[in-house]
């Protein structure tokens, strides 16, 4: 099979890529209240939020790293550099 010689970017399967334009509407406020949740027992909430599953359920399991990888992502959302699963910021 050829490849079609359009600028339009296209998946392994042949079909259309079409990129992302919109926000998450994922709120870094809403992060913040979930992430400071993880300090009184409840740690990986925001990051389900943000829809990272995975660490989120490594988050529950060794109670946010240990309290270390809380403070980080705590810091991170304050700062602005927390993102989403699919790499988009916050919104503010």
């Amino acid at each position: 099979m050829i490849p079609e010689s359009d600028d339009i970017p296209r998946r392994m399967d042949g079909s259309e890529m079409k990129p992302f334009t919109g926000s998450t509407k994922k709120t870094w406020i809403t992060a913040l209240v979930l992430c400071v949740l993880g300090f009184i027992g409840f740690g990986g909430l925001h990051r389900f939020y943000v829809g990272k599953v995975g660490t989120g359920i490594l988050w529950i399991l060794t109670c946010g790293l240990l309290g270390i990888g809380t403070v980080i992502d705590l810091v991170y959302i304050l700062t602005g550099g927390f993102r989403c699963k699919n790499g988009e910021p916050l919104y503010k």
